[in-house]
This record gives C-alpha cells, sequence and structure tokens, in this order.
C-alpha cells in the first residue's frame, strides 16, 4: 500500500478535489491518500511551500507528496517528479520545490506522460495522477520522466542581520491566528549569543521573552515562542494574534538585543 498526500488550493466547495482524488483511487485502488491541505490561497506558492515542508518529514519514507499550486495547464510548463530526503515529490516546476527542499534532491525528472486531451486543463487528474500512482506503487522514476538537474529558483525575502538586530517578516498566519515569521531559530541564537532582547511589532507592541508554550501566559496575553515550524512566532493564548494584534503577511517583526 503505497502513501500519496495531496496539498492544493483546490477548496471543498467544488468537484475539482473530488476529481482529483477518483483519479488516483481508479488507477491504484490500494492506495492510501492523505489530505495536507486544500485550502492553500489560490496561485499562493509560498504559502503551499510552508505548509508541506512542515508537514512532510511527518510521513514515512517513500511517501509520494502530490502538489497541485498553480498547476493550470501551461504549454510552456514543466512537470516534475523529484526524491529527496527518501520523499518523493510531484508538480509544477514554478519554484515551489525550491522553497519545499533544503538541499540537493537525489533525483530530479521532467514527466513525459502524454497529455490526455480530455484532462487538458486539469493536469492535476492526469499527468500528476499518473505519476504519483507510479512511484507510490513501486515504479521507478527514470520510467516516467528524463532527467534534468536544476529547478526553478524562487527566493524568498531574508532577514535583515546586524551585530544587534533581527529585522524580519511575517510569512505565515496560521488557522489560529498564530503569526509565523521569516526568522529561525538557528539564526536568532546565531545573533542573540544569550543576550537579553525586545521583540518589536506593529502598533508599538513588545515582547521581551520567549516562551515554551502558548499557555506560559495568562488567557488572552500575547507571547512569543519557536513553534513546530522552529521560526519565530507571535501567539496570543487562546486568541487570535493576527488580527487582536493587526498584524499580516509581510509586516515587520524586529528583533533588538542588548549591547
Amino acid at each position: 500500500m503505497g502513501i500519496i498526500t495531496l496539498t492544493t488550493d483546490l477548496g471543498h466547495k467544488d468537484f475539482y478535489q473530488a476529481a482529483l482524488k477518483g483519479s488516483i483511487i481508479s488507477q491504484f485502488p490500494a492506495v492510501r491518500l492523505v489530505d495536507i491541505s486544500h485550502e492553500i490561497p489560490p496561485f499562493d506558492i509560498q504559502y503551499a511551500a510552508f505548509v508541506l515542508k512542515n508537514a512532510y518529514a511527518y510521513f514515512p519514507e517513500k511517501t509520494v507528496h502530490l502538489i497541485g499550486i498553480d498547476s493550470v495547464f501551461n504549454e510552456n510548463a514543466r512537470y516534475l517528479a523529484v526524491q529527496f530526503n527518501g520523499h518523493y515529490f510531484v508538480g509544477a516546476d514554478n519554484g515551489i520545490f525550491s522553497l519545499i527542499l533544503d538541499g540537493p534532491p537525489a533525483a530530479i525528472v521532467e514527466l513525459n506522460i502524454i497529455q490526455d486531451l480530455k484532462y487538458l486543463h486539469f493536469p492535476l487528474t492526469d499527468i500528476f495522477a499518473k505519476a504519483a500512482c507510479h512511484i507510490a506503487s513501486g515504479g521507478e522514476l527514470r520510467e516516467i520522466g528524463d532527467p534534468v538537474n536544476t529547478v526553478v529558483d524562487r527566493t524568498l525575502v531574508q532577514p535583515v542581520v546586524e551585530k544587534d538586530s533581527l529585522r524580519g517578516s511575517v510569512v505565515f498566519i496560521d488557522s489560529f491566528g498564530n503569526v509565523i515569521s521569516n526568522i529561525s531559530k538557528e539564526l536568532f541564537n546565531k545573533v542573540q549569543q544569550g543576550r537579553d532582547f525586545v521583540v518589536y511589532f506593529r502598533r508599538n507592541e513588545t515582547i521581551d521573552q520567549l516562551s515554551w508554550h502558548y499557555n506560559e501566559v495568562p488567557e488572552g496575553e500575547k507571547l512569543c515562542l519557536f513553534g513546530i515550524s522552529n521560526y519565530l512566532e507571535i501567539a496570543i493564548n487562546k486568541g487570535n494574534a493576527s488580527g487582536l494584534l493587526g498584524l499580516g503577511k509581510g509586516d515587520i517583526i524586529r528583533v533588538e538585543f542588548k549591547k
């Protein structure tokens, strides 16, 4: 039994998600399908990459991760299957692979599966589904694609690093309203060097200590911590930090360290 995960922007209102699942099950009835998310904002590659990057490693090796973001038919598009860290990823070469993978892939192939004209505008149910089923059932990458060496590079804005400060930005807001920045725990510790600090953000709000858990402060109080993603996160215990603090994607998060 192979595992295929689904990360798409198809939502739950229309028939698209059901059509994708039906196509996969028809080709590989023994498959184990797992939804990672179908609520990715339309065409938001960065959002999808953040979700999948923080989820895929919890699955067993050889899991196939089908990515349905910005995957509508384009005669100039490359569709890839990528092997990395014991997992497989199938999707459009639109920059998302460079955001998910933090090292060189073990293998990359450009899919050479012939497009079925019946599904011309929906390659997810055709090319992507066929590729995912082939890999999940034990097939080899070389049987469905031609080797390539690179993927489209999509560079994220990185924090500005100075001796006594970090200037980052909000890159993700989860369903609880927790605000996640692009300041990694590794970078924070490297600059902090054990010093006291103050986190500054919108409306002159500040936080001057890290928490280990969301409930370390009273309900309704703000906090910052490094959550499961290992990026600096601003939250409110049992509250919506994004809404209550007025923080949105792209807003600045600044950390000042004591000299």
